[in-house]
């Protein structure tokens, strides 16, 4: 038997779940659907996968770009946006701070307030279909 599977939410780690909800709640805009001391959850309007955060007492700030013995990022978050310059002004004026490496022209990569990295990105063009 097969058993269906439905990524609800990824889940950050922060010393304070509810600040680092706060911060990605107005980056998004998305509503708080689960308010507990040590768990923040929120979802996108219209539903779909939404976005955890937890209480991590002895969090370590990932860094980036990676460096030896150093904290290391084990995921991160891409965000498809529809106006590059637009999306990183209001990333910024939420609380995030634009990475000092960037890996590419049109990616820009930014740290919420604990220092998750996430990415903001152009949608790919399409490519013409082959006929």
């Amino acid at each position: 038997m097969t058993t269906r599977l439905t990524l609800s939410a990824p889940v950050l780690d922060a010393p304070d779940p509810h600040a680092l909800a706060a911060f990605y709640q107005r980056l998004l805009g998305w509503t708080v659907v689960q308010n507990e001391p040590n768990w923040v959850k929120l979802r996108p309007p219209g539903g779909g996968t939404g976005l955890s955060f937890q209480t991590e007492p002895i969090y370590r700030t990932p860094t980036w770009p990676a460096v030896e013995g150093a904290q290391q990022i084990s995921a991160h978050l891409d965000f498809e946006v529809d106006d590059l310059e637009a999306a990183c002004e209001h990333a910024e004026a939420t609380g995030a701070v634009l990475a000092d490496f960037q890996p590419d022209d049109d990616v820009r990569v930014y740290l919420d307030p604990v220092g998750h990295p996430f990415c903001l990105f152009l949608p790919e063009p399409e490519s013409p279909s082959e006929l």
